[in-house]
């Protein structure tokens, strides 16, 4: 194990390497500066001054050299265009955990619900409770994100307030209710189709059918065979759904006044914040390569069937 560790480890490396190369050079073929992005008329001095003081008067592979040392050997992603003084590194040490936390909470909440309601779905097939949950999975993946936020909004916090508006209230629990419920919904729904597919796909094999024949209770067929089997597949899709989630945090964090990271990423896309962008695709990359790592490890350990290659 330790060696496809290593090797998943290198490979990981050179993704990184390829994904920071591809993204800078993006971004510096759009036509335009992140001055023009961000509307400042400034005197043509004045301009200079600014792209000669950001290193942006420089080929933009002596700027890419420039970038990947200071990463590598300082640690430093820069600072940003836009926020002038707010260095990258802090700006994601500092917002990565609120979007870590409503994200996580959203992921726990729809990944319990969903799977449950996929069991449930799946014993009752072609009945009503089969029928009720396809309709709630449907609307969990139609309904916009923003429509549920302002639902919840209206409801549960201007009509019965039980929970605040918005704001994050220093990272009080209730603040993060609402904007968790919200995101959770297309979890549900996801993980809800799935495991249902999954489960039906199961009753169907050979050996519940010999179980059955045996006289194995209803009960533990499910618990130790439907449910341990029907469960496999689902893990490989936790890893996109992590970083699903945080990335499209952004209409919820801004709804609820959230200081998360993805209202900084779509900002310095708008505004060709260089430094930021990259310094977010980064992050956003290197998390989700290292949750599949976590994932692919987990479903080998769960399921002596699958081997480490070397």
């Amino acid at each position: 194990m330790l060696k496809y560790i290593g090797k998943r480890l290198i490979y990981m490396i050179i993704t990184l390497f390829i994904i920071t190369t591809i993204t800078f050079y993006m971004m510096h073929s759009i036509q335009g500066d992140p001055l023009t992005a961000m509307g400042r008329t400034l005197p043509e001095q004045t301009r200079e001054n600014y792209k000669k003081k950001y290193g942006l008067d420089k080929p933009t592979s002596e700027q890419y050299k420039i970038f990947l040392k200071n990463a590598v050997v300082n640690h430093d992603l820069g600072s940003s265009y836009k926020y002038p003084g707010r260095e990258v590194t802090t700006t994601i040490k500092e917002t990565a955990p609120v979007s870590g936390r409503i994200g996580g909470q959203a992921m726990l909440i729809g990944l319990v619900i969903g799977l449950v309601l996929g069991i449930v779905a799946a014993l009752n097939r072609s009945r009503l409770p089969d029928s009720i949950i396809r309709v709630v999975a449907i609307l969990g993946i139609t309904i916009p994100v923003f429509i549920m936020g302002a639902l919840l909004q209206y409801f549960f916090a201007a009509k019965l307030r039980w929970f605040p508006t918005s704001g994050w209230g220093g990272g009080s629990f209730k603040n993060t209710v609402l904007p968790s419920i919200a995101m959770c919904f297309g979890s549900i729904a996801t993980y809800a189709r799935y495991m249902r597919s999954n489960v039906l796909e199961v009753l169907n094999q050979d050996y519940i059918l010999t179980a059955q024949a045996k006289g194995v209770s209803r009960f533990n067929i499910i618990r130790k065979h439907v449910l341990r089997n029907a469960i496999l597949p689902v893990i490989t899709i936790i890893g996109p759904q992590i970083v699903g989630i945080f990335i499209g945090s952004f209409i919820i964090e801004n709804m609820f006044s959230i200081p998360g990271l993805g209202f900084y990423f779509v900002s310095s896309i708008q505004n060709r914040d260089y430094p930021m962008i990259i310094g977010n695709t980064i992050f956003y990359a290197f998390l989700f390569l290292v949750i599949q790592l976590v994932v692919d490890i987990v479903y080998g350990l769960v399921d002596p069937r699958i081997k480490f290659t070397e």
